[in-house]
């Protein structure tokens, strides 16, 4: 596999109807939100449903969410050790994980695990190539809480019946724009090639499938829009702010809170010599 030769931008709409795209589990895990209203999906939160779907790909994946651990591994450090025990040398160590996991190749990784015994510890740090940033709503979302209850006993001998068992918090309706970027210098140090790429826009076309949860019911977030940019040359023919600028989506009716994607007018604002690929689910 040929390692990755020019730069790629892109950037994905995805939509939240009737959703909890990334609760904040420091505010009663509403919908995350900003000061003016918007709402995000952190950066972390939309690489962990990459590395789900790459998983699902078939591919091998370091950072695993302990349900979906395939490998017998309880842990980062056992999952490491059974791969990388008696690994001496940072640059090996580095070699042989990047050549392992492909979320390692792609995002970097830092390996720091409590020495077992006075040679067993480990401290190694790679830097990935795929960069992606939070997701931002394009106008402010509405965020709405409902209260839920339970119809049974949680204990013999309990017969309050109903009773109150929480807060449950969606968006009505949000558009949200994903931005990112593969850097091919970091790209050649990690060895992440071309199919890496490919795995990766697939994975973002792919970003909601078995990601339901009682927060996130089926077809209640959608990918609408990828936009792919492949340079045609290693450091980018435009800066990469200028290539996710060039992706807008404006409101029809500005004064109307927008229900849906047909809300929005999305252009694309022509770069010259640089098309993107585009993957639409209209």
């Amino acid at each position: 596999m040929s390692t990755l030769q020019n730069k790629i931008d892109f950037v994905a709409l995805i939509s939240a109807t009737m959703a909890n795209p990334n609760g904040d589990p420091l505010n009663g895990n509403r919908p995350r939100t900003n000061y003016e209203g918007m709402g995000e999906i952190s950066d972390v939160c939309i690489k962990r449903k990459i590395r789900n779907r790459l998983q699902d790909m078939g591919e091998r994946i370091f950072v695993q969410s302990s349900e979906r651990a395939d490998d017998g591994s309880g842990s980062l450090s056992e999952r490491a050790e059974s791969v990388l025990k008696g690994i001496k040398d940072e640059r090996e160590y580095a070699d042989k994980a990047c050549a392992t996991w492909l979320d390692v190749r792609a995002f970097g990784q830092v390996f720091a695990f409590k020495a077992k015994s006075k040679e067993s510890g480990v401290s190694v740090g790679v830097r990935g190539p795929v960069s992606v940033h939070q997701a931002i709503s394009q106008s402010p979302v509405e965020v709405i809480s409902m209260q839920i209850t339970k119809s049974v006993n949680s204990e013999p001998g309990d017969g309050r019946g109903s009773d109150t068992m929480g807060m449950k918090h969606f968006v009505r309706f949000g558009l949200y724009k994903i931005k990112g970027s593969i850097n091919v210098q970091l790209a050649q140090k990690t060895g992440f090639s071309e199919n890496d790429a490919e795995l990766i826009k697939k994975a973002l076309e792919t970003l909601f499938e078995n990601d339901t949860s009682a927060a996130r019911p089926d077809g209640s977030m959608q990918v609408e829009r990828l936009y792919w940019f492949r340079h045609n040359c290693p450091t980018g023919q435009y800066p990469s702010a200028k290539v996710h600028r060039s992706i807008r989506c404006t409101l029809r009716e500005p004064s109307v809170l927008p229900k849906s994607v047909e809300d929005y007018l999305i252009t694309a604002e022509p770069l010259e010599g640089l098309a993107p690929e585009v993957f639409s689910n209209d």
